[in-house]
């Protein structure tokens, strides 16, 4: 699914076989889960392959990469510059792109290394959520708390909370989870953000409990050029009670669709929903077709 016998990897200055990727196995991000990552996606358009918001992307994962004290020594601009000539090198064009930030060497301290490594790979993959509207459950397990760890860094150890959640609803028949944060909000998906729709009007959660998402971010942005009033403010789940519908934003996930969170059903058509129309108008904004979409990338 992720690489054949012929994908190219990059690995710390050089193109190599994917297959032959690897790391120390006493490296302190292998056992503290001690690493920084984006998820990228690149699209095919009229004017080639673009990657969508690189820029943006490489911005966050410096940030990351700074707020928990991990060396990182290539550029924005090198990223990206490596971003594209990974994707000629591999053939692809509507791709997902995955850099990793992570310790170098052996080292099992529990300080932060003085040097770091960097891999990037892509693969073809289907929207993470798949097409079909999707049925939540509000998880038992909470975001962590803000205050214990830097939220808005995209922390590969962040992701244990996301897996537990992800596999529990799961396990117990619905399609993904929805976590609320230390006081009982909603907060986000393992790995989107969430958004409802009330009388013509848009509810996300604020910053400070989630990850902002840079496809969260655009969403926003959208809405706002449409004349949509979009409101970044706490809500518990009873808030869904009477919404008129719901929807999930990550680069992995595009915008997907929620048809019900536990026993709250949203039942207008979803191509009829605020959601839908966004969906739609982010999937021209990305592929660049239609006139007047702007695709803010780095090439």
């Amino acid at each position: 699914m992720y690489f054949n016998s012929n994908t190219l990897a990059f690995s710390d200055g050089a193109f190599i076989k994917a297959q032959d990727a690897g790391c120390n196995l006493h490296s302190q991000s292998l056992h503290y889960g001690f690493s920084v990552f984006e998820g990228i996606r690149a699209y095919k358009t009229p004017a080639g392959t673009q990657v969508f918001k690189a820029k943006e992307h490489y911005e966050r994962l410096h940030y990351s990469a700074k707020a928990i004290g991990l060396p990182l020594q290539y550029s924005v601009e090198e990223l990206t510059a490596i971003t594209y000539q990974l994707l000629e090198l591999n053939g692809l064009q509507d791709a997902y792109i995955r850099p990793l930030v992570y310790a170098a060497d052996a080292h099992m301290s529990l300080t932060a290394p003085a040097a770091s490594n960097v891999f990037m790979a892509a693969w073809d993959w289907p929207k993470l959520l798949g097409n079909k509207m999707l049925r939540l459950m509000v998880s038992p397990y909470q975001r962590p708390n803000p205050k214990a760890v830097p939220l808005e860094a995209k922390v590969s150890g962040h992701y244990v909370n996301s897996i537990m959640a992800s596999s529990h609803a799961k396990a117990q028949g619905y399609d993904e989870a929805l976590l609320l944060d230390m006081n009982g909000y909603v907060a986000e998906g393992p790995g989107a953000n969430f958004f409802y729709e009330k009388r013509g009007e848009l509810f996300t959660a604020p910053c400070g409990s989630i990850l902002r998402g840079i496809t969260r971010n655009t969403i926003i942005e959208l809405a706002q050029e449409a004349g949509i009033t979009v409101h970044e403010q706490y809500f518990t789940p009873d808030a869904l009670k009477d919404a008129e519908g719901a929807f999930m934003t990550g680069t992995a996930a595009e915008v997907a669709g929620v048809a019900s969170v536990n026993s709250y059903s949203f039942n207008r058509p979803f191509a009829e929903t605020l959601g839908g129309m966004l969906a739609a108008r982010y999937q021209a904004l990305v592929t660049a077709c239609v006139a007047g979409a702007t695709n803010e990338v780095v090439a």
